[in-house]
């Protein structure tokens, strides 16, 4: 069991000192990264696992943003055990009442609203200092009349002036709210700096005993994560964040970094959360497949090399004593203490087992599906490794319902001339092929699926990695296109670099299609000012 809070708990004061609410805004903050949008299917296990993981508060999207939005944060309101299921709102009552709506049948409903108090985002809707903290009261006031739990936000806090932020954070509180959220929107301040703020806030603002004092920290000069273990320092209680870092410009503070933060070093962080730190692997996966953004291989807690070591002296060293070069277990985030490779002749039994060790636990009809595709790969490779497993997983098949499909590609290439690329698709059911030639293969398989399907799609990223060692190893691509203002990513793996690359094109290309649909249908009107919270 996980160390959840009770209702009542959730709305602890900041004198509550050895317990720290982990709020998860993956689903929020995260999908604004460009290209990160998710499906609704996708959103609904993204807050399953999150939930699952023990997330005290997931932030589930800005209801007012889309009908789609409103429709994953009231599914996901519906569906949650124990975490507590909050929308974003801005300061306007039909922000607030979509809001309220959304999250309504959640066991645990609050609601998020924010206004910019900075100069420079008091100068966005024109009001003086009065009209606005007037407006903060009303918007305030009203959103408690709707649910229990209000949580209020002064974005751009660490650039707004000391008098004026003391003032509006205590209408706020005397208003109703029961969080308040100290946003460093643009990732501007620094550690001494976020502790020094969120412990003056408790002391000088009337009221501040009776709230909880919450973080939120953007990572563009990189001390995100740093910046919010120095607000909890400082008194907050609450930590706003994202599987993987995910968000806008250069990500949020990073859930796995905190939360492994105050486990390995409760010795001078004598705080708790409540997660289940043994699936964050699993999730940080899962996040990075269905927004296309790769984790990178250094990155702090969940990178492929986090747990991986390389130099004579660090294998001589952790072949003696772990904690020579460790400071923490590789089980205690969800890896497997050891890689054991499976092949050709492994069973359902052992590839079930080791997908449990991963973290995967699959019903009986996802393993048959599962298990054709590692055959497939087993056939093409001596072993299958752990990193094997994850990409497979990771990476998934062609959905059923994708208008594009990819049937056989045929690829010819020598040295004195231009590659040539002959690729059969599958296009809302039927099958049309197209060769072209190109400066290399996957260019001329690129060009050869612009034939089949023309787009002006524009290339933004194109990215290949190994996933273990070898000439057979899988390489996992990922491709990022842009149209229209709209950026989509795509993911796939395969031992042979150019069919990945490939599949990862036409993955992009339907995220692209879906999202279009979206957008003409008048579903998405994103071009809110709410993207910097």
């Amino acid at each position: 069991m996980h160390d959840r809070l009770s209702k009542k708990d959730t709305t602890m004061t900041s004198q509550d000192n050895d317990r720290v609410l982990i709020f998860d805004t993956t689903l929020r903050d995260g999908e604004q990264s460009p290209g990160a949008t998710m499906t609704h299917e996708e959103k609904l296990e993204i807050a399953e696992l999150l939930d699952d993981m023990g997330v005290d508060i997931i932030e589930a999207g800005f209801p007012i943003a889309s009908e789609g939005d409103f429709r994953a944060v009231s599914e996901i309101a519906e569906r949650s055990k124990a975490s507590t299921i909050c929308g974003l709102a801005r300061a306007n009552f039909k922000d607030i009442d979509r809001c309220a709506e959304a999250v309504r049948k959640a066991a645990r409903p609050r609601i998020h609203t924010f206004i910019g108090t900075s100069p420079l985002h008091r100068a966005i809707p024109n009001l003086t200092q009065d009209e606005m903290a007037q407006k903060i009261h009303d918007t305030v006031s009203h959103a408690r009349n709707l649910v229990d739990d209000v949580q209020w936000s002064p974005m751009d806090a660490t650039r707004t002036e000391w008098d004026y932020l003391c003032r509006v954070i205590e209408i706020a509180i005397k208003a109703g709210t029961t969080t308040i959220n100290i946003p460093d929107t643009v990732g501007y301040t620094a550690p001494m700096e976020s502790a020094d703020l969120i412990k003056r806030l408790i002391a000088t603002v009337p009221g501040a005993d009776d709230v909880i004092f919450a973080t939120h920290c953007h990572n563009d000069l990189g001390m995100a994560t740093a910046n919010s273990l120095a607000a909890v320092a400082g008194g907050a209680r609450q930590i706003e964040c994202t599987i993987n870092g995910l968000g806008e410009r250069a990500g949020n503070t990073a859930l796995e970094e905190v939360v492994m933060a105050l486990k390995v070093r409760n010795d001078i962080m004598p705080w708790s959360t409540g997660i289940d730190t043994r699936k964050i692997m699993h999730i940080s996966h899962r996040v990075a497949t269905v927004s296309g953004f790769a984790v990178q291989f250094n990155k702090a807690i969940v990178g492929k090399n986090a747990f991986a070591h390389e130099s004579g002296i660090h294998q001589d060293g952790m072949l003696k004593n772990k904690e020579t070069f460790e400071i923490m277990r590789p089980e205690d985030v969800g890896l497997a203490g050891t890689s054991l490779p499976l092949g050709k002749h492994s069973g359902r039994a052992a590839l079930r087992d080791k997908l449990s060790q991963l973290g995967y636990e699959i019903g009986d009809n996802q393993l048959k599906d599962v298990f054709v595709r590692f055959k497939d790969l087993a056939d093409r490779k001596k072993e299958v490794f752990d990193d094997d497993i994850i990409a497979l997983m990771r990476v998934g098949e062609d959905a059923e319902n994708d208008i594009l499909q990819l049937v056989s590609m045929k690829l010819t290439c020598g040295t004195g001339g231009p590659a040539e690329a002959t690729v059969e698709m599958e296009v809302d059911g039927k099958d049309v092929s197209a060769t072209s030639q190109g400066d290399g293969p996957v260019d001329a398989t690129f060009k050869a699926i612009r034939k089949i399907h023309p787009n002006t799609a524009r290339l933004q990223l194109y990215q290949v990695n190994a996933v273990t060692a070898g000439t057979d190893a899988q390489a996992t691509v990922s491709v990022r296109l842009e149209a229209d203002g709209n950026i989509a990513t795509g993911e796939s793996a395969n031992t042979d670099t150019v069919v990945a690359s490939a599949k990862a094109y036409i993955h992009a290309l339907n995220r692209l299609i879906v999202r279009r649909e979206k957008i003409g249908e008048g579903a998405d009107t994103r071009e809110i000012s709410y993207k910097d919270i």
